[in-house]
């Protein structure tokens, strides 16, 4: 008897007295049955409840038919197998959709005409007795069709192969033809080859004693010229160096000429301004009139009093007046020349260097702005580490002495660079750097004097 729900009619347990025991497979499933048993559950899958469902099977409740033949056909085949309480609720359902197959396979009488695999998966999930005969019998089918269809494909596969090894022979055959005509044409074509190859020798061998013969004339002609030609670059290399000389020799008394020349021009030039400058102070300071003599001399009248020299000693300054030093900076072009760190030790020793340096800077630029003159600010650069570096602000050049040259030395050479009669002021208290630029005609003030000059603007 085949099990059936408990509750439905007919049914019965395989294990109650009276009842058909168990029949079980001695191999496993056909593939081919079991993908049609999975394809059953698939499709009465969906009419069960979730409760009616056995719980590996409860995740796949809410599947796509094809989701479930994807991912739980495996668990459905298991459950079919080991859950007799779900087979018999699948079974039923197949039950009511083919009753005609399911009283056949009851009866024992399957239908002649049906798939054998569907047999055997409805008889699978039925029960019926004798269902392992009708699956085992399914499988030995399914293994026959499908040996018959690979039978019938190796007969197909086999003339296709005869058609094909026919076809290859014949070509075969034409291509061995074609072989050996081309071949015997070759044979020909060789023995022509031979003939001129033979001629052609007889003529490369004339050819390589002609060749010998002018290789011997190309060495001699070779020999000769590689003679001249290092007697040529001998003699060319010592034109080149002689000229080289020459052009050194020139072009060191070129710049000699132009470095000469632009230097006593600048100074010169520079001498010349001052002496203009100095021409147009001096007749500005004696009020010089045009001519020695104007019509309005004659009329008679009260003439102002002129400046005694009394009255011209009581205008000279102190040298420590800033004043002074505005009336030096007034001449025409003047040029002051500053001991940097002798004035910025005097007048504030405990600020750091840069501090120092970029205090006196701006006041000099103040000044240099006030007054017109060239300012140039000397400081000592025989132990920096490395160039300072530093924006010199407008009108006032920066320089600092080179390794091995001090700053006084420096400041000399400013001096002496000056053309005789500019006027040229140098601030330091170095008594030293004081008599030294004042033998060169240059005008030393203390670091006091330009301190208190800077405090005032």
């Amino acid at each position: 008897m085949v099990e059936r729900p408990e509750g439905e009619p007919g049914a019965e347990r395989a294990d109650a007295p009276g009842g058909v025991a168990d029949e079980v497979l001695d191999q496993p499933l056909p593939e081919g049955v079991r993908r049609r048993v999975v394809a059953l559950t698939v499709e009465w899958f969906g009419a069960l409840t979730v409760t009616e469902l056995p719980p590996p099977l409860r995740q796949y409740a809410r599947f796509t038919p094809t989701r479930r033949a994807k991912f739980a056909g495996n668990a459905m085949a298991a459950a079919l197998e080991s859950d007799a309480v779900f087979r018999q609720r699948i079974a039923s359902k197949l039950r009511e959709a083919q009753p005609e197959l399911a009283d056949a396979l009851e009866q024992g009488t399957p239908p002649a005409a049906a798939d054998p695999l569907d047999v055997a998966a409805a008889a699978y999930v039925l029960r019926p007795e004798g269902w392992v005969k009708l699956v085992a019998a399914a499988g030995e089918e399914a293994q026959r069709v499908r040996a018959e269809r690979v039978g019938e494909e190796a007969e197909r596969e086999l003339a296709r192969l005869r058609e094909e090894l026919a076809q290859a022979r014949g070509e075969a055959r034409t291509e061995a033809d074609r072989v050996r005509a081309d071949l015997e044409a070759t044979r020909k074509e060789n023995e022509s080859l031979q003939r001129k190859l033979r001629s052609a020798l007889s003529d490369v061998r004339r050819g390589e004693a002609a060749v010998r013969k002018g290789e011997a004339a190309l060495g001699e002609a070779r020999e000769r010229a590689a003679t001249e030609r290092a007697a040529a670059d001998s003699e060319l290399r010592r034109l080149k160096a002689r000229i080289a000389e020459v052009e050194a020799a020139l072009e060191t008394s070129r710049r000699s000429t132009r470095e000469g020349r632009s230097v006593e021009d600048m100074r010169l030039r520079l001498l010349l301004d001052t002496v203009l400058d100095a021409a147009q102070g001096l007749r500005r300071e004696l009020a010089l009139p045009p001519a020695a003599g104007r019509p309005a001399d004659t009329v008679d009248a009260v003439a102002p009093g002129r400046m005694t020299p009394r009255d011209i000693a009581t205008r000279a300054l102190s040298e420590t007046d800033p004043a002074l030093l505005d009336q030096l900076l007034a001449l025409p072009q003047a040029h002051m020349v500053v001991d940097g760190y002798n004035v910025t030790k005097t007048g504030y020793p405990t600020m750091p260097l840069e501090k120092q340096r970029l205090r006196l800077l701006g006041g000099m630029a103040v000044l240099a702005a006030q007054t017109g003159a060239e300012m140039t600010c000397v400081f000592d650069g025989a132990e920096l580490a490395a160039p300072v570096l530093l924006a010199p602000p407008r009108g006032v050049r920066v320089l600092f002495s080179k390794p091995g040259v001090t700053a006084d030395e420096l400041i000399r050479q400013l001096v002496r660079a000056e053309p005789p009669g500019r006027p040229v002021v140098v601030v330091s208290s170095d008594r030293e750097v004081a008599d030294g630029v004042a033998k060169a005609g240059a005008r030393p003030v203390a670091s006091t004097l330009l301190l208190k000059r800077l405090a005032r603007t």
